[in-house]
């Protein structure tokens, strides 16, 4: 038994570079689907990833079903994960490739159709997410863009922002100036 559970039929280092190869051919393959798939999640995209996961095993593990073998794709996987991520962290540009930029759906109440297509965004999900940031509708927002990882942000009118605390501060001034001098 524990020779099943520690013999690798492949070698580690094949094993590290099946893991890398596969985990750089997800993201590139996950980056050219599109900012919606990362935040939007659907029922569809959900079967997709679980299915993807299926998928991808057998090049990633190669004919290897031991405990040590998984435990090395696994270590693998999140040790280049981290280092992604960290390397994104540090690096703009690298962050810009490996995540892309923002992407403008709306401007001044008006819906971009192209760009909400390219994303692969419906209108009624983007409006969603409108009604989600106190906007009635897009003719609510000055801006709507969608961020890299995803997330729909739209930015009110001002005359529809609420007021901050130093707006607040504000007027308080100057109705303390008013009533001193009157």
């Amino acid at each position: 038994m524990w020779d099943n559970l520690m013999h690798l039929d492949v070698s580690v280092w094949e094993k590290v570079v099946r893991t890398v190869a596969v985990y750089l051919v997800l993201a590139v393959l996950i980056r050219l689907a599109g900012k919606r798939d990362l935040a939007q999640l659907n029922a569809f995209d959900l079967v997709v990833v679980l299915l993807l996961s299926n998928v991808v095993q057998n090049a990633v593990i190669g004919p290897d079903n031991s405990l040590l073998g998984g435990t090395i794709g696994a270590a693998v996987l999140i040790g280049v994960n981290a280092f992604v991520v960290r390397l994104a962290r540090r690096e703009e540009r690298v962050a810009r490739l490996l995540e892309g930029t923002p992407t403008t759906l709306a401007r001044d109440g008006a819906w971009d159709d192209e760009a909400l297509r390219r994303e692969g965004l419906r209108k009624a999900d983007a409006e969603a997410a409108l009604r989600r940031q106190n906007a009635n509708s897009v003719g609510d927002v000055q801006e709507v863009s969608i961020e890299p990882g995803g997330a729909i942000v739209a930015t009110l009118r001002e005359d529809l922002q609420a007021a901050t605390r130093a707006d607040v501060v504000r007027l308080e001034a100057k109705l303390d100036a008013l009533l001193a001098r009157g």
